[in-house]
């Protein structure tokens, strides 16, 4: 039976040396961190951008010796991505170019959606756009736990030390987002199944 290999581990290995340790890494953690900043970033190009510079970043910080294990790896990792990403936005704020165009990334779309009918299609695509809408018009730290916990696919302990509050303020965020959704869902008459 083969032990997993610890996330600090990796990086005392990669330290040395071990270069593939922090692929281990990355494999590890990818789909969380690329969700989380698909999220926030709807152009898929952009998305991959902050990425790969997420992990340029982790790479920079461990090599220069300024990460300090913690059992918050993934946390940290996030945290560096969430700062890039609100880099980004200043960027964009400040070049006065933010874009109005329509564009959506199928973060919700998996294989099994194409054997479906085009009513089917249609339907489920307004429900995305509801749940969009609705998680959008959220205050922000409830938001921003809601992408962490359901799209990200974060607990709520990485949650908590991610945005620096504790387990029970996530709950409660989580709470009241979820309140306030079914609030908006009865206002307008929203309806999030397919039949």
């Amino acid at each position: 039976m083969n032990k997993v290999i610890s996330d600090y581990e990796l990086i005392t290995r990669f330290i040395k040396g071990e270069e593939a340790c922090f692929e281990q890494l990355i494999h590890r953690h990818k789909s969380k961190v690329f969700s989380y900043i698909s999220l926030y970033i709807r152009d898929q190009a952009l998305a991959e951008d902050i990425f790969q510079d997420t992990f340029l970043k982790v790479i920079q910080s461990v090599k220069a010796g300024k990460y300090s294990d913690n059992g918050k790896f993934l946390s940290w990792v996030m945290r560096i991505a969430h700062n890039l990403i609100i880099d980004n936005f200043r960027r964009v704020k400040q070049m006065n170019t933010i874009s109005n165009d329509n564009y959506e990334s199928d973060l919700f779309n998996s294989a099994k959606l194409s054997d479906d009918n085009i009513e089917d299609d249609l339907i489920k695509r307004q429900i995305q756009k509801d749940v969009r809408a609705m998680i959008s018009s959220l205050p922000d730290d409830q938001r921003e736990v809601v992408i962490l916990r359901h799209y990200a696919d974060m607990s709520f302990k990485e949650i908590a030390d991610l945005t620096g509050v504790s387990i029970n303020t996530a709950l409660g965020r989580m709470r009241y987002a979820l309140i306030n959704m079914r609030k908006i869902m009865e206002e307008k008459n929203i309806s999030l199944t397919v039949n």
